[in-house]
């Protein structure tokens, strides 16, 4: 099994214990593709939400650039309500899985189609 692979389980496995919700197999591995090789750094794998640079960075980088969705209040309620499903006090966000629920929340899954 690849590096990759093998993050893929443990992210889908965190979403399956923390969310409890039975991931989309499919679109966890595209958004992991994503990522590029971030996910395997492991200062860069993960989202620290209690720094606002680092949410504004998902904000630009992501959530704009990424899934094309226009600057506003919208989307930091939309990165509230994902940080509070994942739980505030989870200390090890995954950047895939974050990126994964961010997805599903603004209903972006045609952009990895």
């Amino acid at each position: 099994m690849s590096k990759r692979e093998e993050l893929i389980g443990k992210y889908a496995d965190d979403i399956r214990q923390k969310i409890g919700e039975e991931p989309d197999m499919d679109l966890l591995r595209k958004v992991t593709i994503g990522c590029g090789p971030s996910i395997y750094n492991a200062d860069s794998a993960t989202v620290a939400s209690s720094q606002p640079s680092e949410l504004e960075t998902v904000k630009n980088n992501f959530l704009i650039k990424k899934l094309g969705l226009s600057d506003g209040p919208k989307l930091d309620e939309g990165i509230a309500a994902v940080v509070e499903k994942y739980g505030q006090s989870e200390r090890n966000k995954y950047r895939a899985v974050m990126y994964y629920l961010l997805t599903r929340h603004f209903g972006k899954e045609a952009v990895y189609g």
